[in-house]
């Protein structure tokens, strides 16, 4: 079934409904159980022809291998230019030489803050980028890289390569439940059959091909390492100036060859098995694999010191299979079967694939890049105020070690978070926005200054310690909890002229089009400190501390969320942005004045979070006014379940689905369950700032005149999408009933081991 989606006429004119809620689902006897290997595999994904904008992916959650048609990464022509096969890792990062010893402290500027002077990572536009060298290298480095490809040696039978256009027959599954990509295709008469995997223990990339061309001599596979463009996006490989990179071999034994990789100053490992095969080198960096039986398997394994000893291909398969069989089994399931609504069949589709996805992109041991492992954007650098939508499903998802790995950073980088924290004057652990696995804040016109990442520690320390993990969550995360709360404790200030405690200025909200040294009290904001400092003081008690009364007086005189005439603002600094947004900028935010775009993250305090602040009738209004004025066309991937999360609390479950089914270029899912980034023309530059390597235009695409596409995947959609089904499906403190964030007629939603949201 293709994507079903529902206009901004349909969900202006869908009424509001009450929804009840749900306890945490019990073990459900055996005949109720959901049968979850026929749910799953139901959605694997089969393609009969190339898909430009979809090669499918294969990975562990710290390496991601992306395959063309034929399994590997042999042909690139068919697919889009933001489509690239890569092979990326968790802990692959490079750095090009820095002769001019560029620092950050040459990126930042003095700015007057609380009466103090503050040094700031802050440029005004992209032109201050350019004009300063020094901000350029502290963005672009570190940035991940592709570590080599994976490729069919197919040949012609005068020896020349095979062209993409004399492949017939193509037909591509991928088993979800085995985690296995099955190839099939005709060449030159011949039958061909490529099966790839990735191992879950280690980085490696299985294959076994089986053909008669294999015997006559007319099948291998190519094993390529490429160097690093100086344009890193979207893809970094530099495949023309083999000077610049080296590669030795280290060892040689009967079907494995070890090699050790060198880009600059960065090393990493290869290794090639092929029991039973010649492995020769075949140019610079490139080595054939070749056999004259009739099948071949081949491993090519990727580390970062000398990596561990390759397994047989049969008991690499076995591994392979065991991961997923136990990822599927194990955690949360909805199956929606028996629904009357015809969208329920596409919603299924999209929880089964996203899950897959963000095991593949999102599991690993640092906060994934909005791309995952499938092509850089912003130099591959990981956006902390993104790793919960990408993540925290997790949590929910019963699933909650798969988060914790990547948590695990933040607990390394908080001595440099303090530090942070004290050039800036203030108390705690200060998060950087745009980092590498370094914790480098990259300077812009937002990292300094946005502030939402700040709690999130807590937020996903507190999804962890709700999922069971107890005193030993407690004590693993405690100081982390603390610290991060410090912060949020210390960074509002006193108002001279109201006497009012303010957040900011200088601050950045979620939506990122407020300046940020005029801006302050934005509203999520404001409730996400609170609940934030609140959950902190709750973790004391449960370690058996008492209270901070310090936090209990900050506490006191917090500021409510900000509105006007029955509306929710988006920030207090704003008090007629309703009436703007009613005017000539409804629904039409084109010009630079108009700010009704982007993220409407005064919807979060009553979805995201619990909604503590919220007056619900308030909330009501302001959800069917971002309706009728927001410029929808302008909206990200993870505001559509972000909504889906508002009217679910609302007790508006129709429109709960409907905003997950919002017709919007960014809300759709392709075959492989993947969303695009795609921004109108007017704004796109502010997206794609070529000057600075955030991203490449894809020119003319899919999503017709007046819009470009900038990615053809953006993750926080996906992990958004199950962060607003879990709540749906799991229900929330406090809540009784079955999944309350669904209709109850149209829908018939099985639920088994989500948790209840906050």
């Amino acid at each position: 079934m293709g994507p079903i989606l529902f206009s901004r006429r349909r969900m202006m004119l869908t009424a509001a409904a009450a929804g009840a809620a749900l306890a945490v689902p019990g073990i459900a006897p055996a005949q109720d159980r959901i049968d979850r290997q026929a749910l799953v595999t139901r959605h694997n994904p089969v393609l009969r022809q190339a898909d430009p904008h979809a090669p499918l992916m294969l990975g562990n959650g710290n390496i991601g291998f992306t395959a063309d048609i034929t399994g590997l990464q042999t042909f690139t022509e068919p697919y889009s230019k933001i489509a690239p096969l890569l092979t990326e890792a968790q802990w692959a990062w490079h750095s090009f030489p820095n002769p001019d010893g560029h620092t950050v402290r040459d990126t930042q500027v003095e700015i007057a803050v609380g009466g103090h002077t503050r040094r700031y990572g802050y440029i005004k536009d992209w032109a201050d980028a350019a004009n300063n060298p020094a901000v350029a290298w502290i963005r672009e480095n570190p940035h991940r890289f592709s570590l080599g490809r994976l490729a069919l040696d197919l040949r012609a039978r005068d020896g020349s390569p095979a062209r993409f256009e004399d492949i017939r027959d193509t037909q591509q599954t991928l088993d979800l439940w085995t985690g296995t990509l099955t190839s099939r295709f005709v060449y030159d008469g011949v039958p061909v059959k490529v099966v790839t995997r990735v191992l879950p223990g280690q980085d490696t990339i299985m294959a076994e091909l089986s053909s008669a061309l294999l015997a006559q001599g007319r099948l291998g596979v190519a094993v390529r390492f490429p160097g690093v463009s100086k344009t890193l996006n979207p893809d970094p490989s530099d495949w023309s100036n083999p000077g610049a990179h080296s590669t030795t071999a280290l060892s040689r034994k009967a079907g494995e060859l070890r090699l050790r990789r060198q880009v600059d100053a960065t090393t990493y490992h290869a290794a090639i098995g092929a029991p039973g095969a010649s492995i020769e080198e075949n140019g610079p960096h490139a080595y054939r694999v070749a056999t004259k039986a009739a099948t071949l398997s081949v491993m090519l394994q990727f580390s970062e010191q000398a990596g561990p000893a390759l397994p047989t291909p049969a008991a690499g398969a076995v591994a392979v299979a065991r991961h997923w069989t136990g990822y599927w089994s194990q955690g949360g399931m909805v199956d929606f079967s028996g629904s009357t609504d015809p969208r329920a069949a596409e919603l299924e589709r999209r929880v089964i694939l996203s899950q897959y996805l963000m095991a593949v992109n999102a599991a690993g041991s640092f906060a994934p890049q909005e791309e995952g492992l499938f092509s850089n954007s912003w130099n591959g650098k990981s956006h902390l105020e993104m790793h919960p939508w990408h993540a925290a499903h997790f949590a929910l998802w019963g699933r909650p070690q798969l988060l914790e790995r990547s948590l695990g950073w933040y607990v390394g980088f908080l001595p440099k978070a303090r530090a942070r924290a004290q050039e800036q004057g203030i108390q705690g652990a200060w998060w950087p926005k745009m980092i590498g696995p370094d914790g480098v804040d990259s300077p812009s016109k937002v990292s300094p200054f946005i502030m939402w990442q700040q709690p999130h520690p807590i937020y996903m320390s507190e999804l962890l310690w709700r999922a069971g993990g107890g005193a030993r969550v407690l004590k693993a995360y405690g100081e982390l909890v603390e610290e991060t709360a410090n912060l949020l404790a210390s960074f509002p200030r006193i108002d001279e002229a109201s006497g009012k405690l303010r957040l900011g200025p200088p601050i950045i909200p979620v939506q990122e089009n407020f300046a940020p040294l005029g801006t302050f009290d934005p509203a999520f904001e404001v409730a996400y400190y609170r609940w934030g400092i609140e959950t902190a003081q709750a973790w004391r008690e449960r370690a058996g501390k008492p209270r901070r009364a310090d936090w209990d007086a900050l506490l006191a005189k917090w500021p409510a969320l900000p509105q006007k005439d029955g509306l929710y603002l988006p920030v207090r600094s704003a008090p007629d942005f309703w009436d703007q947004a009613a005017g000539s900028c409804r629904a039409n935010a084109i010009d630079e004045r108009c700010q009704n775009r982007d993220h409407m993250s005064f919807l979060m305090p009553l979805g995201w979070l619990p909604g503590r602040d919220v007056d619900r009738a308030t909330m009501r209004a302001t959800f069917d006014r971002m309706k009728r004025d927001w410029d929808l066309r302008q909206t990200w991937g993870w505001d559509y379940p972000m909504m889906a999360m508002t009217a679910a609390r609302l007790g508006a479950p129709q429109e709960a689905v409907d905003s997950l089914f919002f017709d919007a270029r960014n809300n759709q899912f392709g075959r492989s369950g993947m969303t695009p980034r795609v921004h109108l023309d007017a704004h796109a530059a502010h997206f794609v700032p070529t000057a600075t390597g955030a991203g490449a235009q894809a020119g003319a695409g899919p999503d017709g005149p007046g819009y470009q596409r900038a990615a053809e995947t953006y993750f926080p959609s996906n992990g958004g999408l199950l962060l607003a089904v879990a709540l749906m499906a799991g229900g929330w403190d406090g809540q009784t009933g079955n999944a309350p964030g669904f209709p109850k007629t149209g829908w018939k939603v099985k639920v088994e081991g989500i948790l209840p949201s906050l």
